[in-house]
């Protein structure tokens, strides 16, 4: 479990401290050995005659892709196994949310057979396929004089994103009663907006600590920085040096419940002797070995899960699905993805693609 206080979070860059990343990435491409056998070596079936593609819909925020961008991938793809295999080509579409997904799977699964390759097609990381963060649950509850609003989302399934708001319900009036009477309207917000509504809320209500203040941004503090510098600081000190009148904090918690409630839909779309194959950057990529706990981004295949921990994501979905489960090592773009399928179906060597059978560990 990760948690993070963001007014923690603020006194650390405001007192100048900073900690060191715990991690490289510079060793993941050695994860998982890449498939340089023959396809017969493989319980799979072959050649594929029932194919399913799912490509995610969600955009990378630092990068000026279209949302839509694993939908031409997934064109190509389709056109590849019909005229290679004269395959049957299923496509899942406008998938943007996980409740998307298993509502599209359920209906499906009433009226069609199981596939031969269930393709994902998406953004993702070590822990899996990525959509965009979406709030599946929520709570309020006053006990005696604590106030709680607690909000649940998920982006990768299995992972759980848990916002906390907690204050002193006889702290400042006028908060709890906006807190009682206003709630809801956070529900659908992101937690940086929630921040940001509630900070601006606080400021109308409560003063500035005056000796804090000069403490840390004095002008004899501020002289010497440039604008922007001068800038930031002062709006650090707006957040610091003022009492707070609740607490935000944000936890990334392993939900066994929603992890296998995916793979188990993973199972009922795939043959016995199928294939599951995750087109993302790393789903082959091996977790790197931490002296400190694991980062948030690797919860998933460090965790006991389905006989774990895992050396990586396909490792994990393959135990839990007993099922092939196939995904490329390291970054990979989306003709990269199309590269490594149309190799792994032709039965060409490549070094980037880790393809685990379910006895193996």
């Amino acid at each position: 479990m990760k948690s993070v206080s963001i007014r923690f979070l603020v006194s650390l860059l405001l007192l100048w401290l900073c900690a060191a990343d715990v991690h490289s990435n510079q060793n993941h491409s050695m994860s998982c050995r890449s498939f340089n056998g023959r396809l017969g070596d493989l319980n799979l079936q072959q050649p594929p005659g029932r194919v399913l593609l799912v490509p995610l819909l969600s955009r990378d925020p630092y990068s000026n892709e279209s949302s839509r961008w694993s939908e031409q991938p997934a064109r190509i793809l389709k056109a590849f196994y019909r005229n290679r295999f004269n395959a049957a080509v299923m496509q899942l579409g406008n998938i943007w949310t996980w409740t998307d997904y298993y509502r599209q799977v359920e209906q499906l699964m009433q009226h069609s057979a199981p596939f031969d390759r269930v393709i994902f097609i998406s953004h993702g990381g070590f822990d899996g396929p990525i959509l965009n963060n979406t709030v599946f649950g929520q709570d309020f509850q006053v006990t005696g004089n604590k106030g709680k609003f607690i909000q649940l989302s998920e982006s990768q399934p299995g992972l759980k994103n848990v916002l906390s708001i907690t204050y002193d319900t006889g702290k400042n009036r006028i908060f709890t009663d906006y807190m009682a009477s206003r709630w809801q309207e956070l529900v659908p917000m992101k937690s940086t907006d929630i921040w940001h509504q509630l900070k601006g809320l606080e400021k109308q209500l409560q003063p500035l600590d005056r000796v804090c203040f000069q403490r840390y941004c004095s002008p004899d503090k501020l002289t010497a920085k440039s604008g922007e510098q001068r800038e930031y600081q002062l709006y650090l000190c707006e957040l610091i040096c003022r009492k707070s009148l609740f607490d935000l904090k944000t936890t990334v918690e392993i939900s066994p419940e929603r992890f296998f409630h995916f793979t188990n839909s993973l199972s009922s779309l795939v043959t016995a002797d199928g294939l599951i194959f995750f087109g993302a950057c790393n789903p082959g990529s091996a977790a790197p070995e931490k002296v400190v706990e694991p980062d948030q981004t690797e919860l998933l295949i460090n965790s006991t899960l389905a006989g774990g921990p895992h050396q990586s994501y396909v490792h994990l979905v393959s135990a839990a699905t007993g099922h092939i489960t196939a995904g490329p090592i390291g970054n990979s773009s989306a003709e990269d993805i199309v590269n490594r399928i149309i190799m792994f179906e032709t039965g060409r060597p490549q070094q980037h693609l880790c393809i685990v059978a379910p006895a193996a560990k």
